[in-house]
């Protein structure tokens, strides 16, 4: 039997083909436990795939749009017919859409961003909770934006979404802290070099800012560590 600390345990990653998503999966991946990875792009998870595999770890991949309610029902039962239990779920998966004023934010693409951003972390934590509940030691995380809880101006419609997915999987986490093993993680990874923080700022030279590796490692260590649920991270450096 491995004695990797995660050895055993099932963790479902959302927008895990690059990015933040990718360094967690990959993370948790070395760590020893099996990753399901979900994201719209089925060439760049199996890239993620391989890099897991070559590092010794396990996946699946599960190519699926988190806009589509039926989609998740799907994963959740697939899931749930091959694992008795989800230990992980991370929720990671979310778009930037346009930065603009609040009068000037166009009504069909926030319909969007808030159906990706909280929307669908709503599904998934409906659609996974009897899997977690089943977990002897679940763990919720979600990724935020210090734009969640400090406004900044042209950022109201994503500073919105996190701020409201902050609440949605803090009141989960309230729910279930009597009755169940589950235990839900704010992060916020801060200045990271990624795809939407190149869109955001443009200017910005990413060689200034730390790799997405540095999250997932993070957030790996908020795993195995002993942290109370609701505890919130901030990644810096």
């Amino acid at each position: 039997m491995s004695d990797l600390p995660l050895s055993g345990k099932l963790a479902l990653v959302t927008g895990a083909s690059r990015g933040i998503g990718a360094a967690t999966a990959e993370a948790l991946g070395r760590a020893g436990a099996h990753i399901i990875l979900t994201a719209r792009t089925g060439g760049a998870l199996e890239e993620v795939e391989e890099r897991i595999h070559a590092a010794g770890g396990s996946a699946t991949i599960a190519p699926l749009d988190l806009t589509d309610g039926e989609s998740i029902g799907r994963l959740a039962q697939a899931i749930a017919g091959r694992w008795q239990a989800l230990d992980m779920l991370v929720l990671n998966a979310a778009t930037l859409g346009s930065l603009a004023s609040v009068p000037a934010i166009d009504a069909k693409e926030f319909a969007r961003l808030l159906t990706l951003n909280i929307a669908a972390p709503q599904a998934l934590i409906a659609a996974f909770d009897p899997l977690l509940r089943a977990s002897a030691d679940a763990r919720v995380i979600a990724l935020t934006s210090s734009v969640g809880a400090t406004p900044r101006a042209y950022w109201g419609a994503y500073g919105a979404s996190k701020a409201a997915l902050e609440t949605l999987v803090g009141a989960y986490g309230e729910e279930v802290r009597n009755i169940s093993a589950i235990r839900t993680h704010i992060v916020d990874p801060g200045a990271t070099r990624t795809a939407m923080r190149a869109r955001a700022f443009p200017g910005e030279d990413p060689a200034t800012l730390k790799g997405p590796d540095v999250v997932g490692t993070a957030i790996l260590d908020l795993i195995l560590a002993d942290t109370p649920t609701g505890h919130r991270l901030r990644v810096d450096g």
